[in-house]
């Protein structure tokens, strides 16, 4: 029995040990993000970008609006020919234009994941810097809710002296 305790006691006061040595960081991710002149640029052509495609879109919908009013503007004695033609003329357009603004929102999460992750990537390599310069076990996004039992430290400043950012 007495070996038993002095085995248990043994595997839990090193444990006890390490978990008194526990460091906790804690970054904003968001703050440092919104303060990097590359996610202004990245912004910046973003949202160029999107206004194209909102003036090809606008200009699809006057199209469209005006082959709607040309179906609504027939009169009785129109040819069922006719009718149908443009009838089937603005199904089609409003399927392109459909199609377009599906293309277009594709294009425009690429575009955004293609310009954000080299900009995350600079980040999480100044974080993982601040944490072992800092000697963290763990360094943990601020914004998510857990509860720390050990004393956690803000080094998101220290991250934004990384990276050359006030």
């Amino acid at each position: 029995m007495f070996k038993k305790i002095l085995l248990v006691a043994a595997l839990i006061l090193p444990m006890l040990a390490s978990a008194q040595t526990l460091k906790i960081g804690l970054v904003d991710t968001q703050e440092i993000l919104s303060k990097l002149p590359d996610t202004a640029a990245a912004n910046k052509q973003l949202e160029e970008t999107s206004k194209k495609y909102e003036d090809e879109y606008a200009k699809l919908n006057e199209e469209m609006k005006r082959l709607y009013d040309e179906i609504q503007n027939m009169g009785e004695s129109e040819l069922p020919a006719i009718r149908e033609r443009k009838t089937r003329e603005f199904t089609d357009h409003q399927q392109k234009a459909q199609q377009f603004e599906q293309n277009a929102m594709q294009h425009l999460q690429k575009l955004q994941g293609d310009l954000m992750q080299p900009i995350m990537q600079k980040i999480r390599t100044a974080i993982e810097s601040v944490g072992k310069e800092g000697g963290y076990s763990l360094v943990q996004e601020m914004s998510t809710q857990i509860y720390y039992a050990a004393p956690v430290v803000d080094i998101t400043s220290e991250v934004k002296a990384k990276l050359g950012v006030k």
